[in-house]
């Protein structure tokens, strides 16, 4: 059994694998990655284990996880099933290198791009020689929410909520028609952009907004919340050929 862990700044995902198949999804708080990693790692007899991390981790805690099994732990050095043509390639994020894997795993010798919802809206794309050229990272849904209260006097903070129309007719209805429809139309535009250039091309929508933008966007998508977990488990079994 295989063991995928994306650790984020507070929630901790983790996939257990047998091959590429899915067989147990959990979400938890970073505070106790120890104590719930054991318990996995006890219930399905982990033999191999990688992790991709946003949150420095301290050392008395990566130790720990060294002891349960081994750990592959993802940075810019990891060997990967694609060319990293990135000007700067040691500052792409792990899960940025996680959600390539995916995709190049997922869909072989094709032109890919994949959108991240999540805090930020992340997109990579990689093409079909298996290249990564890079995308683009711009403010998710949260954040443009939380901006317009942080840097305004008056206006609200506001939870995220489909828009009634694109003619708000309250400040409410404006706040959300605003966020809202603006990510839409960011997305699609971008996913245009994309297509003009590569006619053949597959988008993948993944993140913590995935079900909620994937009923608005009119472009033809996979919708995949699992789609890191899923390069991260690629990832793995490439390094254990």
């Amino acid at each position: 059994m295989n063991l995928a862990v994306d650790v984020g700044n507070t929630r901790v995902k983790v996939a257990v694998f047998e091959k590429d198949k899915v067989v147990e999804l959990l979400v938890f708080n970073r505070v106790i990655i120890i104590s719930e990693l054991k318990k996995i790692i006890k219930k399905h007899k982990i033999s191999s284990a990688i992790i991709s991390s946003v949150a420095i981790l301290p050392p008395n805690k990566l130790k720990k996880l060294e002891e349960m099994v081994p750990f592959l732990f993802v940075s810019s050095q990891t060997n990967v099933p694609f060319k990293n043509l990135y000007s700067t390639p040691e500052t792409l994020g792990v899960d940025r290198i996680a959600l390539v894997c995916g995709a190049v795993s997922k869909f072989p010798q094709k032109n890919v791009l994949i959108i991240d919802a999540g805090t930020c809206i992340t997109y990579d794309f990689v093409n079909e020689k298996q290249e990564y050229l890079g995308g683009a990272i711009s403010p998710g849904i949260k954040i443009r929410y939380k901006s317009l209260n942080n840097y305004t006097s008056k206006l609200p903070l506001l939870n995220t909520k489909e828009p009634v129309g694109f003619i708000g007719k309250s400040t409410e209805e404006s706040i959300n028609s605003g966020v809202v429809n603006g990510v839409i139309q960011e997305i699609e535009g971008i996913i245009n952009q994309y297509k003009k250039k590569y006619t053949d091309l597959t988008v993948v929508l993944t993140g913590g907004d995935t079900i909620f933008l994937s009923k608005q966007l009119k472009s033809s998508i996979f919708a995949n919340q699992n789609f890191l977990l899923e390069g991260l488990n690629g990832i793995l079994i490439f390094n254990n050929k």
